[in-house]
């Protein structure tokens, strides 16, 4: 289920919803429907750190430029 970012051109009212479906937003401030999406910037978690005793894991394929991995993608 998706989470989208509005703003509320009538109140200027920043928000998040999350919509299911068919819904349509609505500002939580003053209920109007005249929206602006914005792009949103979500964090696929925190960096990971490797030592010598928990070494980076090699993998091939993708291109997520993870640290250590040599260009491959190893995000779970």
């Amino acid at each position: 289920m998706p989470i989208f970012e509005y703003i509320c051109k009538d109140c200027n009212k920043p928000f998040e919803a999350l919509l299911i479906g068919s819904q349509k937003p609505e500002c939580p401030k003053c209920h109007g429907g005249n929206l602006a999406q914005q792009i949103s910037v979500f964090s696929v978690g925190a960096p990971r750190t490797y030592t010598s005793s928990n070494a980076a894991p090699t993998c091939g394929g993708g291109a997520c430029g993870m640290p250590g991995t040599g260009g491959g993608c190893c995000m779970e």
